[in-house]
């Protein structure tokens, strides 16, 4: 990995900022995008640009500036509500899946075009994708063709390696806005629920977005990092 370009998109923040520092760390260039500035206290190793996921002239422009990579990570995804079918926007729903779904296939379709055969792809999804809950209808099913998507592009795109993590509850800016103490009661109350006695950090799941990385015999994998959120 060492010296080799890694681009995380949804790396300013949250799960993506953890993988970004976690290959800055083992020696690999990263450039780290998302659609706000670039927090003061990130690493300095980490290239940071800004980058609109929805907009695909944007997400081409990038890749074409950028040329050779090695890996993408993307990690996108937006801060949505749930709801049952009944109060269901079906506009809010296609706005997130022109985040989360799309947005992942517009940033492999570009990234594609440029990354070394030896690289690979790791899209995002999330544990809703296989455990039914009432209201979660929007985060299912984008999570769920999320998990598709990646088989199919493992054998489309190959020998280029394409996985997707699929996260638990994490604690991170993808619960929303709210008190940090709501936010800690929320995690205690969450966690107690779990095998393993507490929710995910963000350093949780990027040992799982490096482990596909740098693991030349995976591809086409769902890696749950979930604690156990689906027994």
């Amino acid at each position: 990995m060492r010296h080799e370009t890694v681009v995380v998109i949804g790396g300013l923040s949250g799960l993506g900022r953890a993988v970004a520092e976690r290959a800055a760390a083992e020696g690999a260039r990263v450039i780290a995008l998302g659609r706000r500035a670039a927090p003061a206290d990130l690493s300095k190793q980490i290239e940071t640009a800004t980058l609109d996921i929805t907009d695909e002239a944007a997400v081409e422009r990038f890749f074409s500036k950028l040329g050779a990579l090695d890996h993408l990570v993307v990690t996108s995804g937006p801060v949505i509500d749930s709801f049952k079918l009944g109060d269901l926007d079906i506009n809010a729903a296609k706005d997130a899946f022109d985040v989360k779904v799309f947005g992942q296939l517009r940033a492999a379709k570009q990234a594609a075009r440029y990354i070394a055969k030896t690289g690979s792809i790791t899209l995002t999804s999330g544990l809703l994708a296989r455990k039914a809950m009432p209201g979660t209808l929007v985060k299912a099913t984008m999570n769920a063709a999320i998990e598709s998507m990646g088989k199919i592009l493992a054998k489309e795109l190959a020998p280029v390696r394409v996985n997707v993590v699929s996260p638990g509850m994490v604690e991170t800016g993808m619960w929303g806005e709210m008190p940090e103490a709501e936010r800690k009661a929320m995690a205690a109350k969450v966690g107690s629920g779990l095998p393993v006695g507490r929710v995910g950090q963000t350093g949780d799941l990027a040992q799982a977005y490096w482990l596909v990385m740098t693991n030349g015999f995976m591809t086409g994998a769902v890696v749950d990092v979930n604690g156990g959120g689906l027994l």
